[in-house]
Formats: structure tokens, sequence, C-alpha cells
């Protein structure tokens, strides 16, 4: 008993000892000396901030001891970062330096939290507000206003990351801090993720083997989910969004609340679309769609542990638009359609050492992919109205197709104490997958896929320069099942294939001179073959193809060399990013030269390739305007066969996007900005064997908005015009420009959101 009285005492003395660290301090401009109220204060590490009060002062208490870096920000001021040592009470008094330049952000896809001017890697960022104040409907067709990231889409409703010439499997998407896994192989299979509770995407362009493993070798399109409240205080938000072309749309809610230690948020949308009207006035028949999305969190933190759990749920019912037919406003899905439903859980626990900290991130993701295709075919049409709807989904029938995806993942890693200027971190990562088919039709075997690696990554700091470098190994098996009646369509034999590869990346960032920073970065990156590329047997009606698989199939591996240049002070931003990238066994289709059912017969085979290109661009908000400013890039990528010398299929075209934008901040918050802005993409000539040429168009958008505060309420109100001319064009990366189908004219977007 007094052993267990004496343990009791230890803990409360234990804790009490814990609860005294803290950081207070007050955030002033550095040119006057005046308070900065409400500016932010975040500890990356840490998931934990809060926001300065009217006086400029602020506290955080409850604090874990040890060296963590804090970042400061503020509206009209340059970010601020350091490390500061929690030990007891910390006093810590930050001067902001007043600036035209927007907010930077932490980065989080890359493992030390670094702000982007810190950052070894060059990371582009964007917030989901941004790329929405751009008219975006979808958060695949907002990703397109990231240089150097482009989409390949079937209507409005499908798409897939293109990140400088690699898309599919060779691109991985991260959301909620795990992979996202919904057979994303398929040429049919977007993202699946709805833009509601997404709070930022991070692009890593080039292999990130070394981060993420395989199916990394061409990049990683990152979704950090919305933050939790700031410790004892509560949210709320509602948001409405409306699009004329289509009659669309969506409309999403949230609340979350924070105590001492528990959080909690919680966030649900919808989205409903019409068959799209193209530039030249028709209806492009069945590319309706609509969505459901409900996001949950839970979190707890104390003195030395964190963690939070977080639920998605979302499905999507996606028309697959094939002709120009029903002309109508009708919301029905015809056939062929597609019903997706993504359940996602996470979890992610810090445990926090003295010098140290151990991070833990656990996934389950259960994807469930239906597809009903037509199964009416009337010799003649008749003109009657309820006719015209004879292919829409009978109650009750069953999918042609038919998969369920289950993925367990993890991802252990080990932040090693500091050693002079070295930080490290090792760590674990792996996962385990089974697919399953339940239609008549079969695109993969029933399979499972197991997946280990283990990697370690330095980051050594000195004066002017950094320098970051690591190495990984994976291996990957795949085990299948033998399916279907041998020589007939959809067999499938036994397979049992394992993959492995070692992995490098080396960094190195310097400040060349004030405001001027040069990056070099070499990397290696791999990706297995995925069921579709070895074990397809059978037609694509989509495609209007055969697909033979390739059971020989090696790892696709590759080498990228990425050098980028950038200067920034007050007014001016230019930055220029040029790669290289050599990829062995470059896994592509060919045709056989023979037909089954007359559909020609393609067979996956491999190559070498090189992908080389960059973007380029600069920004300008010239003193005494600091409200203009005037943007530009440019982006380029081409794609080669080593051997052939051919060109590379869906690889995107060349693109100049020339944006003037004012922006006004007022003492009491508000913001009010306009822009106007030219797309151009160039003519697109270099093509792949089998591909077309696509002739180039330039689209004008313009939008204006304002953040008010209105009877103590925060309203944003915003209205954007996409393609404003109504052109009439096709993007070298639809997969409707062989059926002669345009891609989406005149959009106009009104969006409202209101802060409770």
């Amino acid at each position: 008993m007094n052993k267990f009285l004496l343990f009791m005492l230890f803990i409360g003395i234990a804790t009490t000892i814990y609860s005294q660290n803290s950081i207070n301090g007050t955030i002033t401009n550095a040119e006057n000396n005046k308070v900065v109220p409400f500016a932010s204060v975040h500890f990356p590490q840490l998931d934990k901030g809060v926001n300065s009060d009217e006086s400029g002062n602020y506290i955080l208490e409850n604090l874990p001891e040890g060296t963590y870096k804090i970042v400061i920000s503020s509206v009209g001021y340059k970010t601020h970062s350091e490390n500061v040592n929690i030990t007891g009470k910390t006093l810590l008094n930050i001067q902001l330096s007043p600036s035209a330049i927007e907010i930077e952000q932490v980065i989080v896809s890359t493992p030390f939290h670094k702000l982007q001017s810190e950052n070894v890697m060059k990371i582009e960022r964007q917030s989901i507000e941004a790329l929405k104040s751009k008219g975006a409907m979808t958060l695949s067709d907002g990703i397109t206003n990231i240089a150097g990231v482009e989409t390949v889409s079937t209507g409005v409703g499908i798409g897939k990351p293109v990140i400088r010439g690699l898309s599919a499997n060779r691109v991985l998407v991260y959301t909620q801090g795990i992979r996202m896994e919904n057979q994303q192989f398929g040429d049919e299979h977007g993202l699946g993720v709805n833009d509601a509770g997404i709070e930022s995407v991070e692009v890593i362009k080039g292999p990130a083997s070394l981060l993420y493993g395989s199916d990394a070798l061409g990049g990683v399109l990152y979704l950090n989910p919305e933050k939790f409240a700031a410790q004892n205080d509560t949210e709320g938000d509602i948001n409405l969004n409306y699009f004329t072309n289509t009659e669309g749309y969506n409309a999403n809610a949230g609340f979350k609340t924070s105590g001492d230690k528990l959080k909690f948020l919680v966030r649900g949308a919808y989205a409903s679309h019409a068959d799209y009207e193209a530039g030249n006035g028709l209806y492009t028949t069945n590319s309706r769609f609509n969505e459901y999305d409900i996001k949950s969190g839970f979190g707890y933190q104390d003195n030395t542990f964190k963690t939070e759990v977080r639920y998605n749920f979302n499905r999507s019912n996606l028309g697959i638009p094939e002709e120009i037919g029903v002309q109508n406003r009708d919301r029905n899905l015809l056939e062929p359609y597609q019903e997706i439903d993504n359940h996602v859980v996470s979890s992610r626990s810090t445990l926090f050492f003295d010098t140290s900290y151990l991070d833990v991130t656990l996934g389950y993701i259960a994807n469930n992919r239906r597809e009903f295709e037509d199964h009416h075919h009337e010799e003649e049409e008749e003109e009657h109205e309820e006719e015209e709807h004879e292919d829409e989904h009978e109650e009750g029938e069953e999918a042609a197709l038919n998969m369920k995806l289950h993925t367990l993942s993890y991802n252990v890693q080990y932040h090693m104490p500091e050693i002079g200027s070295f930080e490290t971190i090792a760590g674990v990562q792996g996962m385990h997958q089974s697919n399953e088919n339940f239609g008549e039709e079969l695109l993969i075997p029933d399979a499972s896929t197991v997946d280990f690696g283990a990697m370690a990554t330095t980051h050594y700091h000195m004066k002017n320069s950094d320098i970051q470098f690591g190495l990984r190994f994976d291996t990957r098996k795949i085990d299948t099942k033998e399916t279907g009646q041998p020589e007939g369509e959809s067999y499938f034999s036994e397979l049992n294939k394992n993959f492995n590869s070692f992995n490098v990346s080396a960094g190195y960032r310097a400040n060349l001179m004030k405001n001027f920073i040069a990056r070099l970065n070499l990397a290696t990156g791999f990706r297995a073959p995925n069921l579709g590329e070895l074990m397809s047997n059978g037609g694509h009606s989509g495609a209007n193809r055969y697909e033979i698989g390739n059971p020989e199939l090696e790892n696709e591996q590759n080498f990228q060399t990425d050098l980028s240049l950038e200067y920034e002070n007050e007014h001016f931003e230019f930055f220029v990013n040029g790669f290289y990238n050599t990829i062995s066994d470059y896994i592509y289709l060919q045709p056989t030269g023979t037909f089954i059912e007359e559909d020609p017969v393609y067979q996956y085979v491999q190559a070498n390739s090189n992908l080389y290109g960059g973007e380029a661009g600069f920004h300008i908000h010239p003193h005494p305007l600091d409200w203009l400013h005037l943007e530009s890039s440019f982006e380029t990528v081409t794609g080669k066969l080593t051997d052939s010398d051919e060109y590379l299929p869906l690889i995107p075209a060349n693109k100049l996007t020339n944006t003037f934008r004012v922006e006004f901040n007022n003492d009491n918050f508000t913001k009010k900005y306009a822009f106007v802005s030219m797309q151009s993409v160039f003519d697109k000539d270099n093509i792949g064997q089998f591909e077309t040429r696509t002739g180039g168009y330039t689209l004008i958008n313009t939008g204006f908005g304002a953040n008010i505060k209105l009877f103590q309420q925060f309203v944003n109100l915003k209205v954007t015009a996409n393609n404003i001319l109504d052109k009439e064009y096709v993007s070298h990366l639809s997969r409707l420009k062989t059926d002669g189908i345009y891609n989406i004219g005149r959009n106009i977007n009104v969006g409202l959101s209101v802060v409770l």
C-alpha cells in the first residue's frame, strides 16, 4: 500500500513538473515595435499552436521538454521560424518583418518539417482555399493550377494526377498520412478524395521512394487534412458553391472543438452535377456525377504523448461518357457508370522522449469499386422522352465489375537525438493488401500484395547550406489465384512474384547570396509492376482494346536529377526548376497487330525511356503598390523511348500562365481580391506512336472575392468565371479526345463561406 502511494505521488510530481513546461511572449512589428495581434504561433512537430491576442501576447502550456521548431506567421509579414529549447517557463519575444509575400507554410510531406525556404527538396504547396478561389470544381481539377502538375481526365468528374509526365501507379496519393489505395491503375479511376476537410496540397515532383516506397517513382501528391481547433477553442463553418455550366452544387459544413488535451472535428459534404456543356454548346452525355463525403477526427495530447484518429467515408457515383447522345439536365446516371465506396481509417501517434521522439502511423482502407455496363441494345431509337433513359440503372441490377480492395499499412519512424548539426530519422514501412472479385467480369485476379521497407535519412546543417541524404531497401511480394477457364477470356493463371529495390537520394541546398537559394537533388526511385500490367487478359470497353498482361515484367527503376534556383525579396520572386529523369524498363502498351472480337490486342512491354523539362516563373508586387501582383509561370516536359526515339504517350503540352491580381488587406482583417488570368496551352506535336496531334488554345479566367467581418461573423464571398470566352477546345490529356468530345465551356462559380 505504501509503495502504491509512493508511486502515485511520484506520478503526480512528474505530471506537475511536465505541466510547468510552457512558452510565452509578445509578437511585434520589427519596423515600429507595434504589437501584431492574432498572429499564428505553431509547433509543427507537436501539432500544437495558438493565436496571439489583441495585445500581441501568446502563451502555450503543457509542452514536452526538448528542442522544437516554432513557426510564427501573420498576413503582411514574413514567416519566422527558429528552434526553441523548451524547459520550464520559456520567454520568447518575436519581431516580424513586414512583407507583401504570402505567408510561408511548413512543409509536412518531407520528414524534417521545414519551411519551403529551408527545405533541401523543392516542394510545391497550395492551400485548398487558393485552388477553389480559381473556380476548381473538383480536387483533381484544382491541382492543375500547380506548375508541373496536370490531370488525365474523363469528363469533369474523373481525373488522375500527372506529375512531370508520369501518372497512374507512378504517382502516389497520400491522405490522412497514409497512401491512398483504390485500384488507381485503371484509366477510369480518379482520386477518390473530396476536397472538403483538406487544408492544403503538397507535391513532390520526382522520385520519392526513399520516403514512400514503391509507386512513388514519379512523385507524391500529399493531402494535408484540416487541423483541429486551437487549444480551448471551438469553430464551425458552412461552405456553399454553385457552378453554372453543370448546374452543379456542392456544400460542406464542419465543426471542431479542442480542450486542454482532447480534440474533435467532423465535416460532411455533398456534390451533384449534371452533364457539362462544351464550348460548342453540346452537353457531354453521362458526364454527370455526385458524391457524398464525411470526415471526422479525434485527438489527444499531453506532455509526452499525442495521437489522432481520423475516418473518411466517400461515395462517388460517376458517369462514364462515351459519346454525344441525350441532351438534358438530368442527374440520373446512364450506363456505363461507377459506384465507388472508400473507407479510410488512420491513426497517427507520437511519443516524446527527452531528446527524441517516435512517430507511428497506421492505416486501413476498404475500397469497393462497382461498374454497371450497357445492357440494352435497341435496334431502333424512339424519340419519346421516356425512352431517352432506357440505359439508366435498374433497381437490383448486379454490377458487371465488382472489386473489393482491403489495405493495411504502417509507417514507424524514430527521430533520433541530434548529434551536433545532424538530424537523423530511421524507420520501417509496409502494407498488406488483398483484392477480391465478385462481379461477372474480371480486370485483375484475386491477389494479395505484401510490402516491406526500411529507411534512414540524415539532414546536416551548415551556416549557409544544408545537406540531406538517405538510403532505403524495399521488397514486394505478389501472389495471385488461378481464376477462369484456360484459354478463355479473363483467365488468370496462378502467379507468385517477388520484387525488391535499393534506393538512395542526396540533396544540397545553399544560400548563394542574400535572398538567392539553389538546390540540387539526386534520387533513385522504383515501381513494381501492378496486377493489371502483369495479369490483364480481357477487353476494356472504355479504351476499345483487348489488353494482355506480361508476367515477366521487372521493376521500373529511375534516376532523376533536379536543379532549382529561386530569388526572393520583399517585392519580387523568381524561380526556375529543371529535371532529367532516366527510367529503365519503362512499362507501356504496344499493339500486337491482332484482333479479338474486332478489338485490337495490346500487350504490356518494357523499354528504357527519358523525360526532361521543368518550370520557370516570376511574381512581382512592386513597391509602393503592394496590392498589385503580376504572376507568370511556364512548364514543359518531353518524354521519349531511348532505343526507338519515339515519344511517350500522355505527356502534357507546354503551358504558359499569366495572372494579374489585386489584393487588399485592411486593419479590421478583411480581405478583398480580384484577378484575370490567361492560360496558353501550346500545340502538342511531339506525340506518342498511337496518339494524334492536339492543337493549342488559350483560356481566359477571371474572378473576385472578399473576406469580410459582418456582425461579428467572417463571411467569404467569391465569384469565378473560367473559360469566359466559351472556347471550344480539347486537352491532350482528355480521354474523350478520341471520341471527338470537347472539354468544358464557360463555367461561372459562385461560392459563399460563413465562419460560425
